[in-house]
């Protein structure tokens, strides 16, 4: 299938156009903004067109439906935030885990915020709990892999979740202003102090 011939309008203000041939990944960086600023009731095929600088009719084009356009956005989003590496750096140093997360939060808020929307979202329409359950598996294994480096006995699924967890609420509390910069570092510190102290206890003799 060929890219839409549409001819792209002019975006918001201080934003670039869509142009020709990006497709896909504008749009749904498009949605997630959307999402991240406004709320998932906002989303809407003529919102995420006047975000990305086109017309609705490609993003119907593109997507079909917004169930889709929310799936995929969520897919995105994950896979985005995966790609930093700042869960699996793959080291297996204590000291490189979750490296540059407060850097993360303040220069894409947007897409964190679109996460906990869906999780939210997933809890009234429990159709997207199977989808927003198996993307966040994806953090889960790239959590144990991380682990599973730092720690020589290995780490098991309850202690990753728990490590996720605070991972997680340390994005939240950033993202919402609940924490400053130097709150979520410190408490990154503590949890790095926590992955050495495991590791340095499992390789002790005797054990």
């Amino acid at each position: 299938m060929t890219e839409s011939t549409e001819t792209p309008r002019p975006g918001p203000r201080g934003r670039r156009r869509l142009g020709y041939g990006e497709g896909r990944e504008a749009l749904l960086k498009a949605a997630v903004r959307v999402v991240g600023r406004r709320g998932l009731r906002h989303l809407t095929y003529r919102a995420v067109a006047e975000e990305a600088g086109v017309t609705h009719g490609l993003v119907v084009h593109h997507f079909g439906s917004r169930d889709a356009l929310i799936e995929e956005a969520l897919a995105y989003s994950v896979r985005t935030s995966l790609s930093s590496s700042l869960i699996e750096p793959g080291t297996g140093r204590p000291e490189d885990f979750a490296t540059g997360l407060s850097h993360m939060v303040d220069s894409d808020p947007d897409s964190q915020a679109f996460q906990y929307e869906l999780l939210l979202e997933a809890r009234r329409r429990p159709q997207l709990l199977a989808q927003v359950r198996a993307l966040y598996d994806e953090y889960f294994g790239a959590t144990e892999r991380e682990l599973s480096r730092i720690l020589p006995q290995g780490a098991g699924p309850a202690l990753c979740r728990l490590v996720f967890a605070a991972l997680d609420g340390l994005v939240l509390y950033h993202l919402t202003g609940i924490d400053a910069r130097e709150d979520t570092e410190a408490a990154l510190t503590e949890l790095r102090s926590l992955l050495r102290g495991l590791g340095e206890r499992a390789t002790e003799p005797g054990d």
